[in-house]
């Protein structure tokens, strides 16, 4: 069998050197998810593989269990032997998670170790502009970069119309219209791909999402379906699952998500312009309702503000715990810096050991 390329797996200097301080183990990378099983690549190939129970026991949130996209250190690297155990999630560099439904805690980690994510979202039914508000107030949390992929453009009458609508509210990030009868569009999102980077499709059920992986991988490998009778989109994909593509990269196919229930987002990316309009107002305290001289109102009175992307921003800001937004932040920048410069993997080490002290 030819040895896997873990490099274009996405494993960096930064993983290895984490990796060296867990002896007799070996580096892998989820792709694949099923209830109590996780499908590894190792340099051997693609093998299945159970959480240890000390790990399975240290865990306090579901967050902290290994997710597609994630790199861990399994006690093998093939199933010759049968199936190898999990011992340990290396640090992540971006996790794009939600809240898991009819919990207030728990937050299910959606993928892991993303350099880029299309926002997927179709110009038929699906068009929803406080969706998509949603879905980029956390995908800019994430530490990953957002692209927005608008798909069946053939289904839309008023294409300019809608693209202006998105512009409005995605400032500072590409949009990439995409149509699979005529496979418009579809040679942009190859300029994401490339040796060591994961691409990631989320969005809601039906958008497209695996007919645009299957376009990045060269072969339908994943199942898709037609339009059902009410326009939308029929659901398919059932699981989370990464895919190699040789000298390109890997990229994550993710199931359609009814609602994206938010744990963290950032709002002063995703909400950027309301946040610049804030700062102009005469009081620093303003609510942006009947105060005197608020730029954001203002806006509003004036047409380049919608009364709803305020509400939008409000319904957000209540949700998430705003004071903490940007805390996951704070702690990739310290982690960036340790890892940087004179003495940055020797004080990345001790890091590291301090954290899984505290964690046994």
């Amino acid at each position: 069998m030819e040895k896997v390329n873990m490099k274009n797996l996405g494993l960096t200097d930064r993983l290895i050197q984490e990796s060296l301080q867990y002896k007799n183990l070996y580096i892998g990378r989820i792709s694949s998810q099923f209830t109590n099983l996780y499908k590894v690549i190792t340099e051997k190939g693609e093998m299945t593989a159970q959480i240890s129970g000390k790990f399975r026991h240290s865990v306090s949130d579901l967050s902290e269990y290994p997710a597609v996209g994630d790199f861990v250190m399994v006690d093998r690297i093939d199933n010759t032997q049968g199936d190898g155990i999990i011992h340990q999630v290396l640090i992540r560099k971006s996790t794009f998670a939600r809240k898991v439904a009819g919990r207030k805690t728990d937050t299910q980690v959606v993928a892991a170790n993303i350099d880029t994510l299309f926002i997927c979202m179709s110009l038929n039914n699906d068009f929803n502009l406080r969706r998509l508000e949603r879905y980029l107030s956390v995908a800019w949390d994430s530490g990953a970069v957002p692209v927005i992929v608008l798909t069946k453009s053939d289904l839309c009458s008023d294409l300019e119309e809608k693209r202006k609508e998105v512009e409005s509210i995605a400032i500072g990030i590409e949009i990439i219209i995409t149509s699979s009868i005529s496979e418009d569009g579809f040679e942009e999102l190859k300029k994401y791909l490339s040796d060591g980077k994961t691409v990631a499709f989320i969005g809601s059920s039906g958008v497209g999402k695996s007919t645009l992986t299957n376009h990045l991988l060269g072969e339908s490998i994943i199942e898709t379906s037609g339009i059902r009778n009410d326009d939308k989109g029929r659901h398919t994909t059932t699981r989370r699952e990464l895919f190699m593509i040789p000298n390109l990269g890997v990229v994550i196919d993710t199931p359609g998500m009814k609602e994206l229930g938010i744990i963290h987002a950032d709002l002063s990316k995703s909400f950027a312009d309301i946040e610049e309009l804030a700062a102009q107002c005469k009081f620093n305290d303003c609510t942006h309702n009947k105060e005197p001289k608020c730029a954001v109102q203002n806006a509003i009175q004036e047409g380049t503000l919608s009364p709803e992307r305020l509400e939008s921003f409000r319904k957000l800001k209540k949700e998430t715990k705003y004071d903490g937004l940007n805390s996951k932040r704070i702690e990739k920048e310290k982690l960036n810096d340790m890892f940087s410069g004179v003495g940055g993997m020797k004080n990345a080490r001790k890091f590291i050991k301090e954290k899984n002290k505290k964690e046994n």
